[in-house]
């Protein structure tokens, strides 16, 4: 599973990208929002750094509009992937830009029928919203792992993004679950690295050393 970024925050960029497990980055609109700058700087920032996909969402409702929007994206870098919600108008637009060849990630997806539909439409992603479909006392990790079955079953192409990734453990399963990509906060990625074995045994290791130093 590769594993991406979900933010418009430069510097969180910068710090994930440095470990060399960065793949890519999902923004949307609350990001940018959040972020407090020109979105298309922001963009241009992220690609310099993560040199990968990099979701950009339009903002437009109807369907020109749309793929308006996704040709003007993809101006700032062949690493745009226009994102579009899920809506009728979404997946018209979806099939206009891919048959174009333009990486389409449709978002805000919350059944396996929405992400067949998306498939359909020739979504290069789909990004089901596992943490949101929690909140409402359905099982995400579960639609993740419908979806990977219907593309399986049908050799669809379109890749899954694990998105509303709320915790590591929501990676782990994820990663077991058959999503090619998960996409979460800057904050759950830091937490991946993190053990508490880990830590008493770099204590150890050190106290160690300084022993080790002393008695040469």
């Amino acid at each position: 599973m590769h594993l991406y970024l979900d933010t418009a925050i430069v510097e969180e960029v910068r710090e994930i990208a440095a470990w060399g497990v960065l793949s890519g980055c999902t923004t949307n609109p609350s990001l940018i929002l959040a972020s407090g700058r020109k979105f298309e700087d922001v963009i241009s920032e992220i690609i310099e750094l993560v040199k990968g996909p990099v979701s950009a969402e339009v903002t437009a409702m109807d369907t020109a509009g749309m793929i308006s929007q996704g040709k003007e994206l993809r101006k700032i870098s062949n690493h745009v992937v226009v994102k579009l919600p899920t809506t009728p108008q979404g997946l018209a637009a979806c099939r206009a830009l891919t048959d174009e060849g333009h990486p389409v990630n449709m978002t805000l997806c919350f059944s396996m029928n929405q992400a067949l539909l998306m498939a359909r439409a020739g979504a290069t992603y789909i990004s089901p919203f596992l943490g949101r479909v929690d909140d409402i006392s359905w099982d995400g990790m579960q639609l993740i792992k419908d979806i990977r079955m219907m593309l399986d079953t049908h050799d669809l192409k379109s890749q899954i993004i694990a998105a509303s990734i709320r915790h590591p453990m929501h990676v782990h399963q994820a990663a077991l679950a058959g999503a090619h990509i998960g996409t979460m906060p800057v904050k759950t990625f830091q937490m991946l690295i993190k053990h508490p074995l880990t830590d008493a045994g770099l204590e150890k290791f050190n106290s160690d050393w300084e022993k080790a130093k002393k008695n040469q």
